[in-house]
């Protein structure tokens, strides 16, 4: 691959907490979850993965810029911090002092644009997801913009415990404050039913009828995002989002990163791509599936998401580092 221009290098950013950590723990306890603030314990639990997801990056995405790795302060001792590609970043290297501390992701994603050095296009990551297979910069930017899909959806809430849905339904309640459907579509029909995606471009087809936009599919993998839009919601719907930054757990009224997105689909900057780019396997639910995808690398992108009911947890730690040993046996350059 020859040089990557300036205005067209991808940088990565990921965000990784140690729910292991003594100081953490203790900085965490001083404050207590208010009624509708989710404080799970398995939200911050430590898996001891982290190494696979550098490993992935530099067999897989070996032309990445740079790699921004944001912590609340801990350090995996493994972690090489001398590597020239790696950039540690502390919360409070970037996030304004009155959102700290948090114990949510929320303002630690919001913020991103204000990560110093951080290019206009960067893809973020959660701890839980991971490159298993060759990528290319155009999977996940086009022209300069975000490859995404853009398929409507209605939400359905089945779990009245989990404020998920009901940030989804923020995200989609600002841009509808912000932007006509109507005119979004017209103005972009083209990306709005791309043939990328497949038999759910009907999805957008059947959401026709509803005046406002009520959610739209997400990914929960990797998001390729412009650093301008973060600037723009900021400047536009900074009140809300400084009142989502100033709450230390996550709650049902916030709005999440995904509300960048959703911006990103009303102004047209994004290239359509097809859903199947990777997938969201649930640990506890989807065992088997997880084990058979990470061995025979059957996505590019895999999100091995944890929940409450997983069963033995040591066990499926240590099952799921089997299964990622089998692809990634090497240590990387991140790597003491």
């Amino acid at each position: 691959m020859g040089k990557i221009a300036e205005d067209e290098k991808v940088d990565f950013v990921i965000l990784w907490v140690d729910g292991n950590d003594p100081e953490w723990q203790a900085s965490k306890a001083k404050y207590t979850a208010d009624k509708g603030q989710d404080a799970s314990a398995n939200r911050y639990r430590e898996w001891e993965n982290l190494k696979y997801w550098f490993r992935g990056v530099e067999k897989f995405t070996p032309w990445v810029n740079h790699i921004y790795f944001i912590t609340w302060g801990h350090i995996p001792s493994w972690l090489n911090t001398e590597n020239p590609k790696l950039t540690v970043v502390n919360h409070k290297d970037y996030i304004p002092e009155e959102y700290l501390p948090t114990f949510s992701s929320h303002p630690i994603e919001l913020n991103l644009h204000r990560i110093k050095g951080l290019s206009e296009q960067f893809v973020y990551f959660n701890d839980d997801t991971f490159i298993i297979n060759a990528m290319q910069p155009e999977d996940f930017f086009k022209k300069g913009l975000p490859r995404d899909y853009c398929i409507e959806t209605a939400l359905v809430q089945d779990d009245i415990n989990n404020p998920f849905a009901s940030i989804l339904m923020n995200d989609a309640a600002l841009v509808n404050m912000h932007y006509s459907k109507r005119e979004v579509i017209c103005r972009q029909w083209k990306k709005w039913f791309h043939p990328a995606y497949g038999s759910m471009v009907l999805r957008n087809v059947l959401m026709l009828p509803y005046r406002g936009f009520s959610s739209f599919k997400y990914s929960h993998i990797s998001s390729a995002f412009l650093k301008s839009t973060f600037e723009k919601v900021w400047e536009e719907e900074g009140e809300i989002l400084d009142r989502v930054c100033k709450t230390r757990f996550r709650s049902a009224s916030d709005v999440n990163q995904y509300v960048m997105k959703y911006w990103q689909y009303m102004e047209g900057n994004y290239e359509p791509q097809s859903p199947k780019t990777g997938k969201f396997l649930t640990i506890g639910l989807h065992d088997e599936q997880i084990h058979n995808v990470l061995r025979k690398q059957l996505c590019r992108i895999i999100c091995i998401n944890d929940t409450e009911n997983i069963g033995d947890f040591q066990q499926q730690k240590k099952n799921i580092k089997e299964s990622f040993e089998c692809i990634l046996p090497e240590k990387s350059t991140f790597e003491r």
